[in-house]
């Protein structure tokens, strides 16, 4: 039997996760394609509030799924094979990485007003975290499922 607080840090994974795949999946298909339609007298004010109340819901799970991916690494239960939890922290970062480098300077060109070329560049890039949290879900999915079973 599994110790309690590896498994612990697979459950709060895998919670973390999957919230931010729904997340994702609705910030690409539905949020980020209607900025276009905020118009252009309103948008900057939409952009600062979308930045401030974002920030509120995916700050805390973000720094979670960090936290436990890392901590998965250093501490997984037998039965999630080492490269599951090397493969989710190098997505971790990948997704950290694409935030900093990629949609973080697209939301500042934003916050200036509506910018088209910011704007599908935004939606174009934000396809590489999209990926990233579902490929992350997927891992995450199959690991609970080994222990589901008792592998």
């Amino acid at each position: 039997m599994p110790t309690p607080a590896p498994v612990l840090v697979l459950l709060l994974q895998v919670l973390s996760t999957w919230f931010l795949v729904g997340l994702i999946w609705t910030i690409q298909v539905v949020h980020y394609p209607l900025f276009a339609a905020v118009g252009e007298d309103r948008f900057v004010a939409y952009e600062a509030s979308h930045a401030r109340l974002i920030t509120l819901v995916v700050g805390p799970v973000m720094l979670i799924e960090a936290l436990t991916a890392g901590l998965l690494v250093i501490a997984r239960p037998a039965f999630v094979p080492g490269w599951i939890a090397w493969t989710g922290l190098g997505l971790v970062i990948l997704i950290w990485l694409s935030t900093a480098i990629l949609q973080v300077p697209d939301h500042t060109k934003l916050a200036n007003g509506f910018d088209p070329g910011a704007h599908a560049h935004l939606v174009g890039t934000n396809w590489l975290r999209t990926i990233a949290w579902t490929a992350r879900g997927i891992l995450l999915g199959t690991a609970l499922w080994w222990s589901l079973r008792g592998a």
